[in-house]
């Protein structure tokens, strides 16, 4: 066992629903319920869904080239190991911390709103109080065991894909005036979908909003980061990559379409959620304590998505030996406790941060955060396209692959134009700019850092596996 543990083995103990769940959760978080509101606002509903049926196609392209890489190379740490392998390792190195930035940041926003939803039944305690309750929880899934971890994700994700089926079958009903509104009003039908016009405010609007859609598609690439600790992954991964972007598209199209019937353009956006509105004007009891509970879930499950992807990139990055060879070592349970606990760390100083520094380190932080989920897919849907064209130059049978993402070269190539058009799309928006203004010198900070650190004898191991 002391071996397996000085080699940094982890247990492949995630089975297909942990997967399926372990992405869902990633996903289905404050993104669609509180982000959608604004992105209604700002392009209109038929913008809204047109937004979100473009990110759902930049997800499937994205996942499927993650799919071939995964099922090829089940590896944790995943895509940061086939961008060293496949674009240099200066590059993986980025990704790495880009991706760890991303969750830790998470992590410490995750903590305050957590605490924020509790003063909402419990006022008298401090916010603080509650971070600390919830740092102690979600630290102990992740640490027990990998697969306790997985168990705790999914019953999270449960709560929050039983309330989308809810939430999408009782607006439905709603429109179609199955269920009377609680105002007595006529059944609205399709009519606030049209009423302000296809386009209120042009398309310039639906390409400012895409990189907020793809954030709030983003998680589905924690398939990628847990393939290493998956039991049978050439099986599991690509029934797991299909049924959740499969449920994604459902979930998402069908609540957007939902709330974009039900709430009048001029009413979303503000400050309460979308989903709270609907369920007062379908006159559900409780709606807001309902919803409170649900929120709650969904940003503990974030935390816990969070912790479990951040830690596992150190350890990553540590196999890869580009950091400290202590991060890489795991318990008899087959966790990277080192590597958890300096990510738990991090996000209790994103949390600080995001108590004394709002308006400074931590939306500088927010934003790179932001900017990262894309500058990923960005490496993921490159390091397929090179790849897939090594494997043929080796004159290997596209056989020999057990996932192949279809019509290569198109599915990388598209997806890795537009995610650099969401990412150009940022430069049009002035609220959102200051992800390029702090996510591109942190790009050259990580190529800069890399190339000071890592000799010449610590990069040969990238060379190695391939």
């Amino acid at each position: 066992m002391q071996t397996e543990q000085e080699n940094g083995q982890l247990k492949r103990t995630m089975k297909t629903r942990h997967l399926i769940m372990l992405s869902l959760g990633g996903v289905i978080g404050t993104g669609l319920f509180f982000n959608t509101g604004y992105i209604i606002s700002t392009t209109g509903a038929a913008g809204t869904l047109l937004a979100y049926l473009i990110g759902a196609l930049v997800v499937w392209l994205v996942m499927q080239c993650l799919g071939e890489l995964s099922v090829a190379m089940p590896e944790t740490g995943a895509f940061h190991v086939y961008a060293a392998r496949y674009l240099g390792p200066a590059t993986g190195y980025t990704v790495a911390w880009l991706y760890w930035l991303t969750w830790t940041v998470a992590l410490g926003s995750s903590f305050t709103a957590a605490g924020f939803c509790m003063q909402y039944w419990f006022p008298q305690v401090p916010v603080w109080v509650w971070c600390v309750v919830f740092c102690a929880v979600i630290f102990a899934l992740n640490v027990i065991s990998t697969r306790f971890f997985a168990e705790g994700e999914f019953w999270f994700s449960l709560v929050k894909v039983i309330t989308i089926i809810a939430f999408i079958i009782l607006g439905g009903a709603a429109i179609f005036g199955f269920i009377p509104m609680q105002d007595g009003s006529p059944a609205p039908g399709l009519a606030n979908i049209t009423a302000e016009g296809w386009f209120p405010h042009g398309g310039l609007p639906i390409l400012m909003t895409m990189v907020a859609v793809n954030f709030a598609f983003s998680g589905t690439e924690l398939i990628g980061i847990a393939a290493g600790e998956t039991q049978n992954p050439h099986k599991v991964i690509p029934v797991a990559i299909r049924t959740t972007i499969a449920r994604l598209i459902i979930f998402f199209i069908g609540t957007v379409f939902v709330l974009a019937a039900l709430i009048p353009m001029q009413q979303a956006g503000v400050e309460k959620s979308p989903f709270v509105l609907v369920f007062e004007k379908v006159g559900i009891p409780y709606a807001a304590d309902i919803f409170n509970f649900v929120i709650l879930t969904a940003i503990l499950s974030a935390a816990n998505s969070g912790l479990y992807a951040s830690g596992r990139m150190l350890w990553s990055l540590s196999n890869e030996k580009t950091l400290p060879r202590c991060f890489a070592k795991v318990n008899k349970n087959g966790v990277p406790l080192m590597a958890i606990s300096v990510s738990m760390l991090g996000g209790v100083l994103a949390l600080f941060s995001s108590v004394i520094a709002p308006d400074t380190v931590f939306v500088a932080l927010s934003a790179i955060s932001g900017f990262a989920v894309v500058a990923v897919w960005i490496s993921i849907c490159a390091s397929h396209f090179m790849f897939r064209r090594r494997h043929l130059q080796a004159g290997k049978p596209l056989a020999d692959l057990h996932y192949r993402a279809p019509w290569y070269p198109l599915v990388p190539v598209l997806g890795f134009v537009l995610c650099v058009v969401a990412c150009v799309g940022l430069a049009f928006d002035p609220t959102q700019r200051i992800a390029l203004y702090c996510g591109l010198p942190f790009v050259a900070l990580c190529y800069g850092a890399y190339y000071l650190t890592q000799t010449p004898k610590t990069q040969e191991p990238e060379h190695v596996a391939e």
